[in-house]
């Protein structure tokens, strides 16, 4: 039955949000995490001995470890506690930000005093460990710890592949432009054709190649990336095509280019627009022959590489400024595809929100259970220039530095003001005769509640926002609350 809930825990794919490393050999204690675990959606793995645990600890990432302190003994490794203690210091320090829960072993005939229990706590916490437990825990202990340590919202995936316990990549959200773009990179994929793939930066264009990659007949064979924004005009062609030894200064031997290492697989040539144009001539050479000379060699070499490529440009104009060629062009835009920007898929923005927050959940001791709505508007009125990335970063500023157990921006100035509309968005909003025929001192009224709504009556931030002192505002504040006593009164 234990092997039974095992497999079946193990085999937690897209409903996984977390993997969880049990060391222990005790059937009981690790059948209750185990189930504890799968409640919860979360993929635990059992490592009965430290052998075993480094293995796994080597092959894969993991957002929680269990440990005990007395493990049996294996290749050499006696049963002492200070053998569990090396492991964790070990797992600590290739991996510093993963949480790790010390469960102590006591002996059913000796039974440890308080001060023995304090001793040991004491030692797991200095090797890293942010939970002491005594064995053998209560259920609702295991289920309090997966709880405060790994957070796990429900959230909608529109495309997700993993394998085995890693996750390849997951893309969230539900909105219609997403789940056009997914179908046709899904369309696409078991063909051969070049893939051209525009998005303003932070969009998830990586995302969507890998997605292409991984659906098509070269998903077993390589997936090579090249960063055509960092690198110089003479680096590039080193990277691209390899080089042979004493090629230039510093070629101390032969090296393969990315086009080789993708032999049979796919090649993502990212921002593909800052390349040279010289660069591009010999670029265009390749694909069209699929074949080429490292640099410094003579001799020909013939690859079979699919080729996508990203853009945040817009590559037709760029093509009619002179500043990219036109039959790279042609080459490369075998199939487009755009990857919107998060202002036309505001759907996704809850979606997207927990799924940052169950990733980040343990960098940060609280726990949020709901999204402030005075911030879910900000961020659906707000443009994103950094789309994504930038999301990301806006939660994971408001986890760490706000506080209770509701996510706002209240406790971060900066980014409420950051967040602001611009004047010119905020006229290109009104629309047309919307606001004809209401009294001025009406319109002012509303735009000044409306901003206090917003801002949860915060006078100072509402000012800022409006363009006026706080003394103004709070006038006009105490003259409408005048008012509105005078109209009660009669």
């Amino acid at each position: 039955m234990d092997k039974i809930l095992q497999k079946q825990n193990h085999n937690l794919r897209a409903n996984a949000i977390a993997n969880v490393l049990i060391i222990d050999d005790d059937p009981a204690l690790t059948r209750l995490i185990l189930e504890a675990c799968a409640k919860k959606a979360i993929r635990g793995i059992i490592a009965d001995n430290t052998d075993t645990a480094i293995d796994y600890l080597e092959k894969d990432d993991y957002d929680l470890l269990f440990a005990a302190d007395l493990l049996p003994k294996k290749h050499g490794l006696e049963p002492h506690p200070q053998n569990i203690f090396h492991l964790i210091t070990a797992a600590k320090r290739n991996s510093p930000e993963m949480p790790m829960v010390m469960m102590a072993n006591q002996d059913k005939n000796n039974l440890p005093d308080s001060q023995q229990i304090a001793d040991a706590a004491v030692k797991a916490v200095n090797a890293g460990c942010c939970k002491f437990l005594v064995k053998p825990p209560q259920p609702k202990q295991i289920e309090n710890i997966l709880d405060e340590i790994l957070t796990n919202h429900n959230i909608t995936n529109c495309e997700a592949a993993h394998q085995g316990i890693k996750t390849l990549y997951q893309i969230v959200g539900k909105s219609e432009n997403l789940r056009q773009t997914i179908t046709l990179a899904k369309t696409i994929a078991p063909t051969s054709v070049p893939v051209l793939i525009s998005g303003e930066s932070g969009t998830g264009k990586e995302l969507i190649s890998y997605l292409i990659h991984h659906n098509s007949k070269r998903a077993n064979a390589p997936y090579i990336r090249v960063n055509c924004a960092a690198l110089s005009e003479s680096l590039l062609e080193s990277e691209l095509f390899g080089h042979e030894k004493g090629a230039f200064t510093g070629a101390h031997a032969q090296r393969k280019g990315r086009f080789e290492l993708a032999h049979g697989g796919t090649l993502l040539l990212d921002e593909i627009t800052e390349t040279p144009l010289r660069f591009q001539a010999k670029l265009l050479r390749v694909l069209e022959q699929q074949d080429f000379e490292r640099v410094g060699g003579n001799d020909n070499i013939r690859v079979d590489v699919r080729i996508i490529s990203t853009t945040n440009k817009n590559l037709a104009e760029e093509v009619e400024n002179g500043t990219f060629r036109k039959d790279l062009y042609y080459r490369l835009n075998g199939v487009r595809l755009i990857a919107c920007p998060l202002r036309d898929r505001t759907e996704d923005l809850e979606d997207l929100i927990w799924h940052f927050l169950n990733l980040y959940a343990r960098q940060s001791p609280r726990t949020i259970t709901s999204l402030d709505p005075v911030m879910m508007q900000i961020f659906a009125r707000y443009n994103w220039p950094g789309n994504i990335r930038q999301l990301r970063n806006v939660v994971l500023t408001s986890l760490i530095f706000g506080v209770g157990s509701t996510l706002s921006l209240a406790d971060v100035s900066w980014l409420f003001d950051e967040l602001q509309p611009r004047p010119q968005e905020n006229q290109e909003q009104i629309q047309t005769g919307a606001l004809a025929g209401i009294p001025l001192v009406q319109v002012e009224k509303q735009a000044i509640m409306e901003t206090l709504r917003q801002t949860s009556g915060n006078k100072t931030k509402a000012a800022k926002v409006l363009g006026i002192s706080d003394r103004t505002l709070r006038e006009k504040v105490r003259r409408y609350r005048t008012q509105q006593k005078l109209q009660t009164i009669k």
